[in-house]
């Protein structure tokens, strides 16, 4: 693998500092040097069509800003050098422009953007993200809906993670956290709906922190401390530690998100594509979509998207096929 010169801002990333750096006068022109380099690889390697998915390191936390809203008031910004668009929102827009699928892999706002969103529709390209789900987020977007199917309270989830990769490090860094913070933190609301059930979840207490800690490397730990309570408000608590490696549970998504989009791509599925929410945390949505965070729902909406693109019949798990064949035999 020979990495190519790279669009890096140290403003976006404070821990880290590049070396192999694109330079120019306006983020327009880096943008137009990544297409240059997105042609150019195409070419050298004889590639028919190509897929994107954003695996650097996490941004510092960015909120939709007007810069955001349109394409037009977007790459007016590129040329004005706008502090709101980061080095991750020209890669997306380089990749739609070029008719290349985008997967944000990173809890960035990336191509989570009217702009972004609109431009990969009229383009008929494909985007999805964000924030890779792997770890700590998958575990808990396997028992939240346990305690909701049960009807389980929950009064306090904290988690905590040590790891000592250049994730890590970066996460070290107050700005980038909140921007992950962000991200592992919508995932209780979403699932557990504590509008609907305040006396179960109208309380929950949900932190979550991240530690440097350079000897664990690759191994990424995940503590969990769940404070539940059941029938007549007994409290019981439930402990997970989870004990994994970063890129070994990474690395396998980014080859599905990447045979996925491009699958999308050729069946003519274009924008957000809500369906491959089964990968992320955060899962990006249309407008006015509620995003789906259990993993099941996540993986059924996958399987069932699937069978359509292949033309058979959706799975309903409706139970009463079994029930209707004994009626009749009977």
């Amino acid at each position: 693998i020979r990495p190519m010169p790279a669009v890096f801002d140290q403003y976006y990333v404070k821990r880290l500092k590049g070396t192999n750096v694109k330079q120019a006068s306006s983020k327009r022109d880096l943008a137009e040097a990544l297409r240059a380099d997105i042609r150019d690889f195409k070419t050298a390697h004889g590639c028919d069509r190509l897929v994107m998915v954003w695996c650097a390191s996490t941004e510092v936390f960015i909120p939709p800003a007007p810069v955001h809203a349109t394409l037009e008031a977007f790459e007016r910004g590129m040329d004005a050098n706008e502090q709101a668009i980061a080095p991750s929102m020209l890669y997306a827009w380089v990749a739609v422009m070029e008719g290349v699928p985008f997967a944000n892999g990173a809890p960035n706002l990336t191509c989570d953007t009217g702009a972004i969103a609109q431009l990969a529709k009229d383009r008929g390209v494909p985007i999805g993200g964000k924030d890779f789900k792997t770890g700590q987020t998958m575990i808990k977007t396997v028992l939240s809906p346990m305690f909701k199917a049960r009807m389980l309270g929950v009064s306090g989830w904290y988690s905590t993670n040590i790891l000592g990769n250049r994730d890590g490090e970066v996460l070290d860094d107050p700005e980038s956290f909140k921007t992950k913070e962000e991200s592992k933190l919508g995932v209780l609301e979403y699932i557990l709906q504590p509008k609907l059930y305040p006396e179960l979840y109208g309380n929950l207490y949900h932190k979550v922190r991240i530690n440097y800690y350079p000897p664990r490397g690759d191994n990424k730990e995940g503590w969990d401390n769940i404070d539940i309570f059941g029938w007549l408000g007994y409290p019981m608590q439930i402990k997970v530690d989870f004990l994994c490696r970063d890129s070994i549970l990474a690395a396998p998504l980014v080859l599905d998100l990447a045979l996925f989009f491009d699958l999308a791509q050729r069946a003519g599925l274009k924008g957000v594509q809500e369906w491959l929410s089964f990968y992320f945390k955060s899962p990006q949505t249309v407008p006015g979509l509620y995003p789906e965070h259990d993993l099941f729902i996540q993986q059924t909406k996958l399987k069932n998207t699937l069978r359509y693109l292949m033309g058979e019949e959706q799975i309903t798990h409706l139970g009463l096929e079994y029930a209707d064949e004994e009626h009749e035999g009977g």
